[in-house]
């Protein structure tokens, strides 16, 4: 599959020739003024090839496997003799650093040997080792190579003679999910049916009494009992109940959902209804209960996560990057349950909003927390807003979020189109082309088209010769007027669970014509949400939208859109690599008090309202034109 897309054609573009040279040399040390990594270091000295000391969290592997996927999915698109060669470096390096036994993993082999798989509720090993295996099977998949693929197959019987149902075996799961869908995608590359039962296991372990992080804690020696905090702890990380039991969304936010990805993944392939089941309820509960109008996920920063349905708050919010990524993954793995327009709705959304916002336009700096408002002075003296950044970084001690948007973007091709037995889906209109056997027929597609900013695309289907098959449309949840043609008379077909489902005899060169009608939005939350109350966003098509001082000044808390105002979309070429901006007129108060901090609504000195031209961006480009104010949610007036 060929991305083509002028937009995100663009992107994989760059992850290819900036963001993942870039995040090789941070990884390196090489990159003054930013976190130091050691990430490569740690596993040279795990390997004997240098001498040193570990630094850096338990987990700091996982930057290098994340790094190495993003790779994989470059090269899956187009061979990168360059590329390809520091991939294969790093790979030799794994190899040498795997203990005889088939374990993998710095922080443990150089730090602390004696700690090996003794605390799973904090040690991260499971995690690091998805990491990687999710890593392995993305590199075999593009080059064909089995050593690192070897590798994690090797490390993924060792945790399978360590973890599991039998006697002598430990009775655990992750402390930090991952693996569960990383073992799903080994068996899926293999074929090796104790690879799922394993991720199902740790899935249907989960919860369970008595408790395995307490019968952990208590063999190192360790009070198992957390007192107060241990309710709190075990939702963090979600196994304070079975996880068929979990109807509501708790906890560590990116934890959550690749565990719901997880269970998604098993579900499918062990067919589990229970867990599919399960999966709806959790889906429901986050998308229409506690996800952001970005697609952002996870309201506070104390655990990283969720607190409670409708807490959507705007300037102390966390939305971590890579739980909105998650939530992609989780997305695209419910809609192999089930084909629904909801899931790809969420993704598209995800995309141009909740994931893109993580990353600079130059590919070298990243928001780990996404505010949807943001006033630097405010992030800067308060100190309940110190977990959270002004403006993007050039990398964090804690890196998760870098490396995870590289993979997804260098992935995005895999979104577009699924296909069974009965056809074909176009689940985004991503400039694109592949091929696909479909009724028989070996069959190209082909979209063309300009999104996010134009209306209109092109679905080409050109079989090798007349076929019958099913060819599914998605018809997105912003789109009011959807229309289909082939050759200029409308296309027949049945519309159900967000899909125009067209069914007959395709003949080469085929051609739909689409529009999708993008008329600037004005979006209002439910009143249960407390910080929107009275707020409008503004969206068009699947793009939300800012303000920012660089186009209105500062306090954008005191501007006022009326109600009735019109909003004109342009699109600026010159501006934030090619946008287009929304402009109308506003209303802001006329401005100097004379140093009063209050006054009564009957004052006898009226401060009438002043009109003022106002402009949004989209909220993706936000932050990079310099440090300045920024807020989704606007004023009505």
């Amino acid at each position: 599959m060929k991305v083509t897309d002028a937009f995100w054609r663009k992107y994989q573009e760059l992850v290819r020739k900036v963001i993942v040279p870039y995040q090789w040399e941070v990884m390196n040390d090489r990159v003054p003024g930013v976190a130091k990594s050691h990430a490569i270091a740690n596993l040279r000295i795990a390997a004997g090839l240098e001498e040193g000391e570990f630094y850096g969290y338990r987990f700091q592997d996982s930057d290098v496997a994340k790094w190495l996927e993003a790779v994989a999915w470059c090269l899956a698109t187009e061979r990168d003799p360059e590329l390809e060669r520091l991939a294969d470096g790093v790979i030799e390096i794994l190899g040498k650093a795997q203990q005889p036994d088939g374990y993998l993993n710095s922080h443990f082999t150089v730090k602390f040997p004696e700690l090996k798989w003794k605390n799973e509720r904090e040690s991260h090993e499971l995690y690091v080792a998805g990491h990687f295996m999710e890593a392995a099977v993305a590199y075999y998949r593009a080059t064909g190579k089995r050593a690192f693929l070897d590798i994690m197959r090797r490390n993924a019987d060792h945790i399978d003679s360590v973890f599991g149902p039998e006697e002598g075996k430990k009775h655990g799961y992750p402390g930090h999910q991952v693996t569960e869908m990383a073992l799903a995608k080994l068996y899926e590359a293999t074929g090796e049916e104790r690879y799922l039962r394993l991720a199902k296991y740790f899935l249907d372990q989960r919860g369970a009494k008595p408790h395995y992080f307490e019968l952990e804690a208590a063999e190192r020696g360790e009070p198992g009992d957390l007192g107060p905090f241990k309710e709190r702890m075990y939702k963090y990380n979600l196994s304070h109940a079975p996880v068929r039991e979990q109807k509501v969304a708790t906890g560590h936010a990116v934890r959550a959902v690749y565990m719901y990805a997880g269970m998604a993944d098993v579900a499918a392939l062990a067919g589990d209804p229970s867990l599919a089941e399960a999966c709806r309820v959790l889906w429901e509960d986050v998308t229409r209960r506690q996800m952001f109008v970005t697609a952002g996920l996870g309201q506070q920063e104390s655990w990283e996560g969720f607190s409670y349905d409708y807490d959507l708050p705007n300037a102390q919010t966390y939305n971590e990057t890579c739980a909105s990524i998650g939530l992609v993954f989780w997305a695209q793995r419910m809609s192999r349950l089930e084909m629904k327009g909801d899931y790809y709705d969420v993704i598209e959304r995800a995309l141009y909003n909740g994931i893109l916002s993580g990353l600079s336009l130059d590919g070298t700096r990243y928001f780990y927390v996404n505010l949807l408002e943001s006033v630097p002075r405010a992030i800067r003296e308060r100190h309940d807003a110190d977990y959270a950044a002004a403006t993007r970084q050039g990398w964090f001690p804690c890196a998760c979020c870098p490396p995870n948007i590289a993979r997804l973007v260098a992935s995005l091709g895999g979104y577009v189109y699924s296909a069974d037995e009965s056809g074909a889906a176009v689940h985004l209109y991503v400039g694109s082309e592949t091929e696909l056997v479909l009724g028989g027929a070996a069959t190209r597609l082909r979209v063309e088209a300009g999104f996010p900013w134009k209306e209109e695309a092109r679905v080409s289907v050109d079989p090798e010769r007349p076929a019958r098959f099913a060819l599914s449309l998605r018809v997105p949840d912003w789109c009011r007027g959807f229309q289909a043609a082939i050759g200029g008379k409308p296309a027949e077909g049945a519309l159900a669970d967000g899909y125009l489902k067209i069914e007959r005899e395709w003949r080469p060169g085929d051609v739909l014509e689409l529009r999708l009608p993008m008329p600037v939005r004005r979006v209002r939350a439910n009143p249960l949400v407390r910080d929107d109350a009275g707020k409008v966003a503004l969206m068009r098509g699947p793009v939300v939208y800012c303000l920012e001082e660089a186009d209105n000044g500062g306090l954008l808390s005191d501007i006022r859109l009326p109600r009735g105002a019109k909003l004109e979309a342009s699109l600026e070429p010159g501006l934030l690599g090619g946008v287009v901006t929304l402009a109308g007129e506003a209303l802001r108060s006329s401005g100097d008090w004379g140093g009063d901090l209050y006054r009564d609504e009957d004052e006898a000195r009226p401060e009438p309202a002043r009109k003022v031209r106002i402009k949004a961006v989209p909220y993706y480009a936000w932050d990079n034109r310099g440090e300045n104010e920024m807020r989704v949610w606007i004023n009505e007036e």
